[in-house]
């Protein structure tokens, strides 16, 4: 890229695959059978892959490219539990015993990947540092505030409220009008966990197939047929674990989930001091606009992470990496020097009820929807997925408990998520016309308090 926003060494890939690349396993030819066969090497499948492995079952898992190429490695590694369920009011349909078990287990989610990496010895980078929620409006502030009141009660997870002048303890800049701050939160390098989960699972006896693609599954007597691009193999128990990148391999599974691109940056290194003026207490970062914003320091604290959908139209990387770069300046005028080295995209999968989901369909298991809070639940969900193909437990989780519903079939068209996208900006624009614009036109925030591009350099 020759943009002096670029660094020399651009890639439009994931930063994390910088320490932890995706893997090319594809050397040894398919088993003819197998006890269970995982389709998919994100955290889901590899979950359930180490879970059977552990249980005594033969596994294999298949994946259509590199091991650990999917949204997996690619997200922003941040981790909670089930937050997303009580700020979006996905539950509120429901009866309250449902919704005291789903609070229930999205707790479990996040103490379940603790446990997880403790136990495993998982080289994750897992830090408990907590997460800043900021208002994009002073009116989001008392939505915020009630989200916080609601998610505490809810959740029993530590809140802390802050005014606009009390959120620079958190983030270095006027942007924001006041949040919350979720001490109990974390992140993780997401590629870095991926991969240890490949090899805690390849311990355990899981074998692992790269670019194995599966074409589609069929019953064969009492167990079925798995058809791949590499060939063919029975298993007893068959679990998609595909996610936002689910294909025709499962139409069931197809029309349960709408599959969103997000994208993300990375800067270069910053110099000394800056991240004690950007992010202080090394927090995770979203923001309270419809089109999300998510950032936060790299695990060693060198680098910021910025991610969101920029636009209504997906596009490469590169091209959506200078909006993203706008965004983000507007929060931190003091990084207009500071080049990019890395972007990337990663599909999302969203249901229609907003809730993740366990099902069976005609023998066959399912676990995905993870609607961008997946790096605990999903996790969660491919162990729970496991114990239920091994009949290991007597409890079906709330997620393995409620009906899947399909995306209704005019939301399942190719304009669907640009339309929906549009409508968020356009509802960003309407809340904050001010900062949308001067995103467009590329314009830094202003920020009195902050360095000027000039003295940052200097």
């Amino acid at each position: 890229m020759t943009h002096p926003a670029f660094h020399p060494e651009f890639q439009a890939a994931p930063y994390w695959w910088d320490a932890a690349p995706p893997e090319d396993a594809r050397d040894a030819p398919l088993p003819e059978r197998a006890d269970i066969a995982v389709i998919g090497s994100g955290f889901a499948g590899l979950s359930a892959a180490l879970e059977a492995a552990r249980g005594g079952a033969d596994v294999v898992v298949l994946d259509g490219g590199p091991l650990g190429g999917g949204a997996s490695s690619r997200s922003g590694g941040m981790v909670s539990s089930g937050q997303k369920l009580v700020l979006t009011a996905a539950l509120a349909d429901l009866p309250a015993a449902k919704q005291a078990a789903a609070l229930e287990d999205s707790r479990a989610t996040f103490e379940f990947l603790k446990a997880l990496v403790a136990r495993e010895g998982l080289d994750a980078d897992l830090q408990l540092c907590g997460r800043f929620f900021g208002a994009f409006t002073s009116a989001h502030l008392d939505t915020l505030k009630r989200n916080a009141e609601t998610l505490h009660a809810r959740t029993g997870v530590t809140i802390r409220i802050l005014s606009r002048d009390e959120q620079r303890e958190e983030v270095g800049s006027a942007y924001f009008h006041g949040g919350f701050v979720v001490e109990d939160y974390g992140g993780v390098h997401p590629a870095k966990l991926n991969q240890a989960l490949r090899g805690a699972a390849r311990t355990a006896g899981a074998r692992l197939f790269s670019h194995a693609r599966v074409l589609g599954t069929e019953r064969d007597g009492g167990g079925h047929q798995v058809t791949t691009e590499r060939g063919t193999l029975r298993a007893a128990h068959v679990l998609f674990a595909t996610n936002g990148y689910t294909d025709g391999a499962s139409p069931w599974l197809r029309k349960r989930v709408l599959p969103v691109m997000s994208y993300q940056i990375a800067t270069e290194m910053l110099p000394p001091g800056m991240m004690d003026r950007l992010i202080p207490r090394r927090r995770m970062v979203t923001d309270s606009r419809k089109e999300l914003t998510y950032t936060r320091p790299s695990p060693d604290g060198t680098r910021i992470l910025f991610g969101c959908r920029p636009r209504a139209l997906d596009a490469a990387p590169e091209r959506l990496a200078l909006a993203l770069r706008a965004r983000m300046l507007r929060i931190w005028p003091e990084l207009a020097p500071i080049r990019l080295t890395h972007a990337w995209g990663g599909f999302v999968a969203m249901t229609a009820d907003r809730i993740p989901h366990i099902a069976e369909q005609d023998g066959v298991m399912h676990a995905a929807g993870c609607n961008g809070n997946g790096v605990a639940l999903m996790t969660f969900l491919g162990w729970h997925a496991a114990q239920l193909m091994l009949g290991r437990t007597n409890r079906r989780a709330f997620f393995a408990d409620i009906p899947f519903p399909a995306v209704p079939a005019p939301a399942r068209g190719p304009w669907t998520v640009p339309l929906a996208s549009a409508a968020y900006h356009l509802r960003d624009l309407a809340a904050n016309p001010g900062e949308i614009m001067g995103e467009r036109l590329g314009r830094p925030g202003r920020d009195a308090t902050t360095p000027s591009s000039k003295e940052a350099q200097e």
